[in-house]
């Protein structure tokens, strides 16, 4: 996360000049993750694939699911699935 001292605050990589620069003080700064507009394109749109040799996805692979999450979906699933067959049972009786 980009951090400008001059001002005081952390910056989005997308404010941060292609030079590295603040964009309200003009200050150096370190980009962190940013990238010059256009270098990366598509890659960086929202639901666009990894680029093959994208140096960053092949750094940072995915963690495994936490175990309380796998738990609350299951226990969803079982609760929709019954709501599902009460509400049957309801439309039976309806008719």
């Amino acid at each position: 996360m980009p951090w400008c001292p001059g001002c005081d605050r952390f910056l989005s990589p997308a404010t941060v000049s292609a030079m590295g620069e603040c964009p309200r003080c003009g200050s150096p700064v370190d980009p962190g993750r940013a990238r010059a507009p256009g270098a990366a394109g598509a890659a960086d749109a929202p639901g666009a694939a990894a680029v093959p040799g994208d140096a960053d996805a092949e750094a940072a692979p995915l963690e495994p699911l936490p175990w309380h999450f796998k738990l609350l979906a299951g226990a969803l699933a079982l609760y929709l699935g019954w709501r599902a067959v009460q509400g049957v049972e309801w439309l039976v009786r309806q008719f």
